[in-house]
């Protein structure tokens, strides 16, 4: 019986201990929603266009393990984006998730009225090594004629 509680607490142990490894390499809700008041104020201090390159940048002070910022103009044009430079110039409203999602659109409607909040979706997760598809959810400002986003993977 004594073997055998040794072995389960040690289960426990290595148990809780994988699961606080797995939540120190993912963002929080509230890590993602200062990234964005920080990358704000980035842009206040810099202008957009000296912001938009830092954004960018995958080893830059805005990409923190998976979160990582993008900025989009009113119309969906990808201004800036931490974890797919590709994505920059492009009309990210055709995006769609595994689901149909159109999340940008949803995200781009609740700016301009209420101008921030959160909208799910699912997507990869850059920080996988697998690019495993995963329940996101990103939160977003506008900030004059762009959104500021961060999302985090659950």
């Amino acid at each position: 019986m004594q073997k055998f509680l040794k072995i389960f607490s040690f289960a426990i142990f290595s148990f809780i201990l994988s699961n606080s490894a797995f939540a120190a390499d993912h963002g929080t809700a509230e890590e993602a929603q200062a990234l964005v008041k920080k990358a704000i104020s980035y842009i206040k201090a810099n202008g957009l266009e000296k912001a938009n390159a830092e954004f960018s940048n995958p080893k830059g002070t805005f990409v923190d393990r998976d979160l990582y910022i993008y900025v989009t103009d009113m119309n969906g044009k990808a201004l800036a984006h931490g974890a797919n430079a590709k994505l920059i110039g492009k009309d990210l409203r055709t995006l769609r998730d595994v689901d149909d999602k159109a999340f940008l659109i949803e995200i781009l409607a609740i700016a301009n009225s209420k101008g921030h909040g959160w909208v799910d979706y699912k997507w990869p997760n850059p920080a996988s090594k697998d690019k495993q598809i995963v329940q996101k959810s990103t939160y977003f400002e506008k900030f004059g004629d762009v959104v500021v986003a961060c999302g985090i993977y659950k």
